[in-house]
């Protein structure tokens, strides 16, 4: 895998890195399910090291990933080994259990000493506003926290994690006022919204990690209509028999691109996003020794008809029912 540099920073990046989301395991906060069901600590260890043994130096995670447990884990593993990039990201809290926000300077600094506890580590390399939005960044306290977390070098540098399907008003906003070195952004064949958005972040000197190349494991070709998910996994309330049947639908006339390249479906949806050249890395969630290997091999350089074509396709139907869903 190639190395691409993180908008105008010093750090330097595997095109593909790891999300570290579903080794939390399944956490619930209340009723809501917050991770992707039970996670095995011995088999999401086996995943980090083969991830490292493909080449991966980029690791994604969050505090509230597993309510701490994925920062955790991270941290047993790597503690302060340099030659590893470490991604957290604060601001989503669980409290008397029910699920939030936090983007007060208090609550961020706080936070970031947590996870730098869990990490083990004296610096987070880059660490990211977990979804605020536009008043939360314009209010200020949570860009003065990571102002003077940087200025403590409790953190090398920071940015924002975007809005699933809206992320273009907090981007410009930091981008206006040249702030924070990066973006994190959903990005996949169904969900181009922030395509536009990359190239301009990027041209800016912006970082950019493309987050949620599956789609929830949709792009992986391997659910079918009446798949199951368990209580404590997301994507029960979100991969429902009606989005898999407008998948299926929506993606009819780009699956033949597989054959044309030879490539798996895992692979041509990690290859669409990689064939543009301001991504920095993006994020598959990993989970098995096996999916590290899967997500990291075949990435191919798509043609511009190829991408043209994955950009005509008429997802519309499938995108509206994925942000009734959430």
């Amino acid at each position: 895998m190639k190395l691409r540099q993180f908008g105008n920073t010093d750090l330097y990046v595997r095109e593909v890195g790891f999300g570290a989301w579903a080794i939390g395991g399944g956490a619930m906060v209340g009723n809501t399910a917050i991770g992707w069901g039970d996670a095995d600590d011995q088999t999401s260890k086996n995943a980090i090291f083969k991830a490292l043994d493909r080449g991966i130096n980029f690791f994604d995670t969050a505090d509230i990933y597993g309510l701490g447990h994925s920062e955790e884990l991270i941290g047993k593993i790597f503690g302060n080994r340099e030659e590893v990039i470490i991604a957290s990201k604060a601001g989503n809290v669980a409290r008397s259990g029910q699920f939030g926000t936090d983007y007060s300077k208090d609550h961020i600094i706080k936070a970031c000493e947590a996870s730098l506890k869990r990490l083990r580590r004296e610096t987070i390399d880059y660490y990211q506003l977990h979804s605020a939005g536009l008043s939360n960044l314009k209010d200020g306290e949570c860009i003065e926290a990571m102002q003077m977390l940087q200025k403590q070098g409790k953190i090398r540098y920071w940015g924002l994690s975007l809005n699933t399907y809206e992320p273009n008003p907090e981007a410009e906003y930091l981008m206006e006022n040249k702030l924070g070195s990066g973006f994190q952004l959903v990005l996949n064949m169904i969900n181009q919204k922030a395509l536009p958005l990359t190239k301009k972040a990027s041209g800016a000197g912006y970082g950019i990690i493309a987050r949620m190349p599956l789609q929830f494991g949709l792009l992986t070709g391997k659910f079918d209509t009446g798949a199951e998910f368990p209580e404590n996994d997301h994507r029960n309330k979100r991969l429902t028999s009606e989005v898999i049947d407008a998948y299926k639908n929506g993606m009819k006339d780009i699956w033949p691109l597989c054959e044309k390249y030879g490539l798996t479906k895992t692979e041509l949806a990690m290859s669409f996003i990689l064939s543009h050249s301001e991504i920095s890395t993006v994020i598959p969630g990993i989970r098995t020794a096996e999916q590290a290997e899967k997500n990291t091999r075949g990435i191919t350089q798509l043609q511009e008809e190829d991408l043209q074509l994955i950009k005509n396709a008429d997802l519309v139907s499938l995108m509206k029912k994925l942000i009734q869903l959430g």
